[in-house]
């Protein structure tokens, strides 16, 4: 071998010297970027316990300008309005006063003594009355909603949408209308208001149900009153008491001195108390009022669901006089409702995990509660993981880990055998009833049971466990149906829903005290088994399910079935009968199907859910070994690496397992790893404006249409209006856009049944991420005529979710080989394209594609080179004819 061809470098050898410099480079441009961030962060940052020196003075000038300058724009536009008031009243004002001077003229001069000059006059005054008062009548009618001939519009131009009528801004005011009219032309007599008149009316007659079930009492969950002989407080009474007694009638409240002297002893408590003691409320306003915010220190509690964060902060928000937003708030996802003078901060816990993202140490936070531990959502069990690992740094944060089950010695373990503080809960004693045979239709059973206990029960409200929002409001309209032909001699029903995607106003009623001689029946989906409190519930019905989300490793493939609950779950629900008075739970299973059939504890979600955005969150916290890392029930290894595996083909780690510049800008975004990478993509195919509107139409898409019973041919039309020809992103996108053009108006949404909150957060969502990435240094621009690059965008993003159709008919995932079909409500559904994106897989009678775009194979390997190999994604659409006619090409010499 000579001198020269040993120091001469393999081609190998070369290429990864390359790969390791393109490595260094890009973990140096990633920690740039980080270090960017971090001064963009603290820049924005005010620092509330300093004074605010002339950077506050110039806050307020700039505030009092903007103020000057929204009060001259607004001035002229009020002026305008105001006078148009007047001139309407002054014109009313001026006919009656015509009217009244032509009747005075009559009576006071007959026909024959006026002269012919005087009697002109008169004819010329009411027909100036008659013209007036037709001239009104026009008005009337112009205001009723009619078809128009469209005006002509010029080219670049939109033509301007006009509110019909000002009463008809209001959702649903067309069905309104209608009932007033009907209320109009007969009086009813119903209701629990004139319940006695009428029953002295009629004759008396038992009332006999068509349908009943027979229920087998087993035993009786036992019940702790007070000891001390103190009376017990019906929540009627509490409503009248101030803030302040109903604070002390709290269970929590005699145990307040012994907690906090717990808390300042122990760095780390678990808190154990039954649902409603007062845990959530209370506890961080006794460590308000202890001084852990003095040193200018934030007080955090962390809530599994998002309802539950912001119905909790406002009523501490109540309790303490204080303005929501304020000394107390609320951060959510999309959503912060939170200040600089914020000392009490109610969160989601995905939203602790982003703040872990900009403060490491959570150095801002004298306390942290996880609050309803017992839930083991994704986001708590990788924060009991994290905040384990600060406390043990950081000595000065206290921890506090609250429970409503008996998990709390599990708890206690994993926290290096932390204190256990129990609350007695003054909970009554519970009797608990099964069928005598199983249910085959437990939706039908819970309306069934309804009007059996309203018909046979002693009053007090009756409180539904039910799995969803489509199956509440099936069990909605048989009951309001059923109540219906049972006629007058039923006292009252109220009929309550409560589900994630109700309006908030809806979700307010829950809470409203029952009217006299009447019933509230709130059906619930398991939010109301620890998240939210009820009051003046006595009767619990379970049917004994829940949905539950299931990831599945080998597929990728994630399904939100409707499963059994656990034993836990089931004594959690039959607790909510017993607080204000003996209650009764009615389970729609046998006994024998609770002992034999549940399971003891529900499964954690980290063990059975796709772990792409917690393995993105932990890497970017500097988490590298995830297989080592404390879990307090770890997830399989399976699912671990192929989030892994996910993250890699994103682009968001490199072969090495090190975070990628392009993955510590995806965490920036509180979104799925897919729809970060999408949102990344736009930057490349110059088409920002628009994904960003289809991100944020994505996140709420599950509730923009509706379908009202009685208007299902119009809402499917209307629909079908919106549907664009290269699929559902983009119908969504135009979706927006009009709404955009209409000037957000309420009656559109209303006239094209579209749900307008849902399109409000949509707005919301769509600004939120229109600053996080102008965060992470993407210029928002829009590609207006093109729609391939859109599309292109998403398939960037979601690569992994492509289908294409087989020779059968029926479409296939092209990693997995498996069976799938398009959503009837696609735009794609009778189209039938070859290669499709979906956004996501249900499960409901089939495995259905939602939100599907068509896309082309070559794209894939544009966007996925390292994922797809050509021969994967060959079929005649992108097969070139052989150049040579015959069997095969001839062989080369």
């Amino acid at each position: 071998m000579s001198k020269h061809s040993r120091h001469r470098k393999s081609p190998s050898s070369d290429e990864s010297s390359e790969e390791d410099a393109e490595r260094r480079r890009d973990l140096k441009e990633r920690d740039e970027f980080a270090k960017r961030l971090k001064q963009r962060d603290e820049g924005q940052t005010r620092n509330v316990a300093s004074s605010s020196g002339n950077r506050g003075y110039a806050d307020a000038a700039k505030r009092l300008k903007l103020e000057t300058e929204d009060r001259e724009k607004l001035l002229p536009q009020l002026r305008v309005q105001s006078r148009r008031q007047y001139l309407e009243k002054r014109k009313e004002d001026k006919v009656a006063e015509l009217e009244a001077d032509i009747r005075d003229d009559e009576y006071l001069f007959p026909d024959a003594e006026i002269t012919e000059r005087e009697r002109r006059d008169r004819e010329y005054k009411k027909n100036l009355l008659q013209i007036a008062k037709e001239h009104e009548k026009a008005r009337e009618l112009e205001r009723v909603q009619r078809y128009r001939m469209p005006k002509d519009v010029k080219k670049g131009e939109t033509e301007e949408y006009v509110e019909v009528d000002e009463r008809e801004r209001m959702p649903h005011s067309e069905q309104k209308k209608w009932e007033a009219e009907q209320l109009a032309s007969a009086v009813y007599k119903f209701g629990s208001k004139d319940a006695k008149e009428r029953a002295a009316q009629q004759e008396e007659y038992e009332l006999l149900l068509d349908e009943q079930i027979d229920f087998i009492q087993t035993f009786q969950m036992g019940g702790t009153k007070e000891k001390d002989g103190k009376r017990e407080i019906s929540e009627a009474e509490k409503k009248k008491m101030t803030i302040e007694e109903t604070q002390k009638s709290l269970p929590i409240y005699p145990f307040k001195q012994d907690l906090i002297a717990a808390i300042n002893e122990h760095q780390v408590l678990i808190i154990e108390g039954e649902t409603g003691s007062g845990k959530t409320t209370q506890i961080p306003q006794y460590l308000y009022e202890a001084g852990f915010t003095n040193d200018g220190k934030k007080i955090g509690c962390t809530q599994p669901r998002r309802v539950a964060a912001m119905s909790v902060a406002a009523r501490v928000a109540e309790e303490m006089s204080v303005k929501l937003g304020n000394e107390v708030g609320y951060s959510i996802r999309f959503e912060d409702c939170t200040t600089e003078r914020t000392v009490i901060k109610y969160m989601t816990d995905g939203t602790l995990h982003r703040e872990f993202l900009s403060e490491p140490d959570l150095a801002t936070y004298s306390v942290m509660i996880i609050d309803e531990a017992h839930e083991r959502t994704l986001h708590t069990d990788i924060l009991f993981g994290l905040v384990k690992d600060i406390a043990r740094f950081r000595k000065d944060l206290k921890l506090l880990i609250s429970s409503a089950t008996l998990d709390a010695e599990k708890f206690s373990d994993f926290f290096d055998k932390a204190p256990i503080f129990r609350i007695p809960g003054r909970r009554y004693p519970v009797d608990i009833f099964y069928t005598k045979a199983p249910e085959a239709d437990y939706i039908d059973a819970c309306v069934v049971s309804v009007l059996q206990i309203h018909a046979t029960q002693p009053l007090g409200d009756i409180l539904v466990f039910l799995t969803g929002q489509e199956e509440i409001e099936a069990c909605q309209e048989m009951l309001q149906d059923r109540v219906k032909r049972l006629g007058s001699k039923l006292k009252e029903l109220i009929i309550l829903p409560i589900y994630a995607n109700l309006p908030s106003d809806m979700q307010a009623k829950i809470f409203e005290p029952t009217p006299p001689n009447a019933r509230k029946v709130i059906l619930a989906t398991n939010i109301a088994e620890t998240s939210l409190t009820i009051d003046n519930i006595i009767y619990v019905i379970d049917p004994g399910f829940a949905k539950q989300n299931n990831f599945n490793s080998r597929t990728g493939m994630e399904t939100l079935l409707v499963v059994p609950i656990s034993k836990a779950s089931a004594n959690q629900r039959a607790g909510r009968a017993g607080r204000v008075a003996p209650g009764k739970c009615f389970r729609l299973y046998t006994a024998w199907a609770y002992n034999n059939e549940l399971e003891d504890n529900t499964v954690p979600e980290i063990q059975r859910i796709n772990l792409g955005n917690a393995v993105l969150m932990l890497k970017t916290l500097g988490i590298h070994d995830l297989l080592h890392f404390d879990f307090l029930d770890p997830p399989p290894h399976q699912t671990l690496i192929l989030a892994l595996e996910q993250l890699y083909a994103l682009g968001a780690l490199n072969h090495h397992g090190e975070l990628t510049k392009l993955g510590r800008r995806m965490a920036e975004f509180p979104v799925d790893p897919m729809m970060g990478k999408m949102l990344l993509a736009s930057e490349k195919y110059k088409c920002s404006e628009e994904i960003v509107t289809i991100a944020a139409m994505l996140s709420v898409n599950g509730a923009i249409f509706y379908r009202p019973k009685d208007k299902i041919i119009h809402a499917d039309t209307a629909r079908k209006n919106f549907n664009h020809r290269n699929g559902d992103h983009l119908s969504l996108m135009q979706v927006y856009n009009q709404w955009v053009e209409s000037d957000y108006s309420t009656q559109w949404c209303y006239e094209n049944f579209i749900q307008y909150r849902s399109m409000k957060r949509a707005r919301d969502v769509r600004e939120q991420l229109v600053g996080l990435m102008q965060r992470v240094e993407i210029e928002m621009v829009s590609s207006v005529t093109e729609t391939t690059n859109i599309r292109k965008a998403i398939t960037a993003g979601y690569f992994y979710h492509v289908a294409r159709l087989s020779k059968g008919g029926n479409y296939k995932t092209v990693k997995h080989n498996q069976d799938v079909m398009i959503h009837p409500n696609s735009a794609l559904f009778e189209d039938l394209p070859r290669w499709l994106l979906y956004h996501e897989l249900v499960f409901t009678t089939k495995e259905f594609m939602r939100s599907v775009i068509d896309i082309e194979s070559k794209w894939l390997l544009e966007v996925a080179p390292h994922y797809y190999k050509p021969k994967e994604l060959e079929d005649s659409t992108n097969k070139k004819m052989p150049k040579t006619i015959g069997r095969s090409a001839p062989t080369e010499k």
